[in-house]
């Protein structure tokens, strides 16, 4: 087998390994770029994909936009809901407090990977044939080597917690997150919800089947979780109405329920030679707040600009030390932001779920202090929808 030459390899077709690859395509159309994606370019297999749903923010909306990669079905996020259970205080976020037209949005995620595919191919067939250097090739085993030089290797195949193939910093919660679809009575349009129980948080977000259909994210321990699985739709809808209340009415129908294993994973060094790593592979974080795909996002739009600016500013060897450079200093410029997103999940992770009466005292104090504090709730709004530069 001969060998390839390729300026950039990315390793992994989700959604930030092809965010990552219409980026570059769109800054960098001279480059010689592969991604390697373990489905097929045909979109077949993910026609009937994992349909939960995904909170994106709108700041992750606006970065999609420039690739023209915003999925048509969605549903808009205007306020957000934060209580906890038995206990005192809420607080209530609303997009015209923050001057925005929404303050995120939950769409599928076979449907923003879908989205990010019919982008990149758009992207790809507007480019001169002279200057198309781009292969999109399918990978089906992982382990057959490939006989590829590249002068800069991304890696974008993170995976679920617990199914990675790498550890290095973290924690496990010991939670399990049961996802699927409520019917529900009655229901604000445009609202979330974010409910903080004894054993995790609970939140019931709007989805684009309509008003009266949501989604449902309950978190709890694994044992609590797996028997809420197996339970009938009847017992699940009753032990689900007395944790959440009756805000939104009675629960009707639940389907599609699936559970998932939660915990913290990063890399402390996103960065090495000219290897680097973005989203899941970077850092895997709780779904509290919903800010996993939010960050990964922001790190392929950045890297795409890094990568960007250093190619077209020489001829880069496959050993030049301008390339890994650049890297050092893109993983500097994320360090920020990257602190800040997983230290708030696993803050909020890990304080709202414990029993202690001054932790207890203390979260009510703190919603209160959002519900009347309006600087502090819009500092922190911000941080969700548009990171931390």
């Amino acid at each position: 087998m001969s060998t390839s030459n390729y300026d950039i390899l990315i390793h992994g077709g989700g959604p930030v390994g092809l965010a990552c690859a219409a980026w570059c395509l769109q800054k960098l159309p001279d480059a010689k770029l592969l991604l390697l994606d373990r489905n097929p370019e045909n979109d077949v297999d993910l026609q009937s994909a994992d349909s939960r749903g995904i909170a994106l923010s709108h700041g992750s909306k606006l970065l999609l936009d420039t690739i023209g990669a915003w999925p048509k079905d969605c549903a808009d996020i205007h306020r957000v809901h934060v209580s906890q259970a038995g206990r005192f205080g809420r607080a209530l976020m609303t997009r015209e407090e923050l001057g925005q037209d929404a303050l995120g949005h939950i769409i599928r995620y076979r449907d923003i990977h879908l989205a990010l595919r019919a982008a990149l191919r758009k992207i790809r067939a507007g480019l001169a044939p002279s200057n198309s250097h781009f292969l999109w090739m399918h990978v089906a085993d992982e382990t057959q080597p490939l006989n590829i030089n590249t002068k800069c290797i991304v890696h974008a195949e993170g995976g679920l917690f617990q199914k990675q193939d790498w550890v290095e910093s973290g924690r496990d919660y010991g939670q399990s997150a049961l996802v699927g679809l409520i019917e529900v009575e009655s229901a604000p349009t445009h609202q979330a919800w974010e409910r903080f129980t004894a054993e995790g948080p609970l939140a019931i977000l709007p989805s684009h089947y309509g008003e009266h259909i949501l989604n449902l994210v309950w978190c709890g321990s694994p044992e609590a979780s797996q028997k809420r699985l197996h339970l009938s739709d009847s017992d699940f809808l009753d032990a689900l109405q007395r944790e959440f209340g009756s805000r939104i009415g009675r629960f009707l129908k639940v389907q599609d329920r699936r559970l998932y294993a939660l915990g913290l994973n990063y890399r402390k060094d996103i960065v090495k030679g000219n290897e680097v790593w973005i989203g899941n592979a970077a850092q895997t974080l709780h779904p509290v707040a919903g800010q996993g795909l939010n960050l990964g996002l922001r790190d392929a739009y950045l890297l795409a600009e890094t990568l960007a600016m250093v190619f077209a500013a020489a001829q880069i060897g496959a050993n030049s030390n301008p390339l890994e450079a650049a890297l050092q200093n893109y993983a500097k410029s994320r360090k920020v932001d990257r602190s800040a997103t997983i230290g708030l999940t696993d803050f909020m992770a890990r304080v709202f779920t414990s029993h202690l009466l001054p932790i207890v005292i203390g979260r009510g104090l703190a919603l209160s202090a959002l519900q009347w504090l309006p600087p502090i709730k819009t500092a922190l709004a911000r941080q969700m929808m548009f990171g931390r530069r």
